[in-house]
């Protein structure tokens, strides 16, 4: 038997997904420097930036991405992908150091076909990832277990970006 799970907070993103009239979030949350830390954001820097996953596989899954809007790694001028591998890297190795992680996830979802949520701006997850992480729950009950507020997990990795070259929000 199948049991429902209200989550009515995912209807926001449900209807801005499918972009119908819609402006793309990553460019929405870069371009807003006032709402950086209400979306979520760690830093921008001119290329590219990084933000926490409002819809996380695991505590503290980052997102990076270009700040311009394209589709694929291959749609990204030389100089953006390497911003974006940087950044990429100064992310696992500031995760290790805020979370404590015992591994991580790191990828990119390139097309609806591959599982992309938001496929016309392409971005990189990184998940941390604790040995015991995953339990019954996501096999049984079909549920992610999350063990902190993403408003706690941006205050925890704040720090962690400090001394990045960027733009970021104000200190909490």
């Amino acid at each position: 038997m199948t049991e429902q799970l209200w989550a009515p907070w995912r209807m926001t993103y449900i209807l801005g997904a499918d972009g119908r009239g819609k402006t793309c979030i990553f460019c929405d949350m870069h371009n807003a420097a006032e709402a950086f830390r209400e979306s979520l954001v760690l830093v921008v820097q001119p290329l590219a930036f990084v933000c926490l996953n409002r819809y996380p596989f695991a505590s503290s899954h980052l997102l990076v991405s270009p700040r311009r809007h394209v589709a694929s790694l291959e749609d990204l001028t030389e100089e953006e992908n390497a911003a974006l591998a940087s950044l990429v890297r100064q992310c696992t190795i500031r995760l290790r150091a805020a979370v404590r992680c015992d591994g991580m996830n790191v990828g990119f979802n390139l097309g609806h076909a591959a599982g992309a949520g938001i496929k016309d701006h392409v971005h990189c997850h990184v998940v941390p990832r604790w040995e015991g992480d995953t339990n019954f729950m996501p096999v049984i009950g079909d549920v992610r277990v999350m063990p902190e507020y993403l408003d706690e997990s941006w205050r925890r990795l704040y720090p962690h970006f400090q001394d990045l070259p960027g733009q970021r929000a104000p200190a909490p």
